[in-house]
């Protein structure tokens, strides 16, 4: 079986921890900041890990 090539927009959007969990960044915090709240600026500030049949199919696309 041939290698797998990396999909290179998958890689620059997913993060891969040392525990192999997937984490992305939220949507809706580089502009229009002023309608949103402060908690929920600071709730979208950090990542989000992602899970169930989506994170299988991006580990595929990732070749983890």
């Amino acid at each position: 079986m041939p290698k797998l090539k990396t999909h290179k927009g998958t890689a620059k959007r997913v993060r891969t921890t040392k525990s192999g969990k997937l984490l992305r960044q939220n949507a809706a915090t580089h502009h229009k900041l002023s309608t949103q709240t402060a908690n929920g600026k600071r709730a979208k500030a950090e990542d989000t890990q992602i899970k169930g049949k989506i994170a299988k199919d991006i580990r595929d696309a990732l070749g983890i």
